[in-house]
């Protein structure tokens, strides 16, 4: 049975604390929402440090250091760029372990190589090179977007594990 994004919140918040590690997201199609769910649980200032919504191409490069011509030539939602965003959003937030997403998540922007549904995850630890997968998630928006926090969760789950 899955687990629900509350109760991957709970069993991350118990890794890190047992670690003394903190966590930090950058987050684009997602807008914010891996770090809303973080915070749904009391304590969370405990090892959730902060978080970077970075919609537009230039606050990836100027808020997370992913470099123009990552961008330019992997586009925005790419493994190229998540790994880029992970790193830079833990370096800058001082944190342990760091996620990043950035896909499409509709109803519009698909194309044939990156259909709505597209989403890219790093995950990044200090001392490691970036963890990176692209998923293709169905349904609309919403849904789009809430499978993208949960395997976002799982991801950092499994990174701790």
């Amino acid at each position: 049975m899955q687990s629900s994004i509350a109760e991957k919140v709970a069993r991350l918040a118990d890794a890190l604390q047992q670690r003394g590690w903190t966590v930090t997201a950058a987050e684009s199609c997602t807008g914010g929402a891996v770090a809303m769910n973080l915070t749904e649980l009391a304590g969370s200032s405990a090892w959730f440090n902060g978080s970077f919504v970075t919609y537009s191409n230039e606050l990836k490069e100027k808020m997370l250091g992913v470099a123009p011509e990552t961008l330019l030539t992997y586009g925005a939602v790419s493994e190229q760029v998540v790994d880029e965003m992970c790193e830079g959003a833990r370096v800058k937030a001082g944190a342990d372990l760091a996620i990043a997403i950035s896909g499409i998540a509709g109803p519009g922007g698909g194309s044939t190589e990156k259909p709505v549904g597209t989403v890219c995850f790093g995950v990044a630890v200090e001392g490691e090179p970036a963890v990176t997968e692209t998923r293709l998630f169905k349904g609309d928006r919403h849904q789009v977007r809430e499978q993208a926090v949960d395997y976002a969760l799982a991801m950092l789950l499994d990174k701790l594990n």
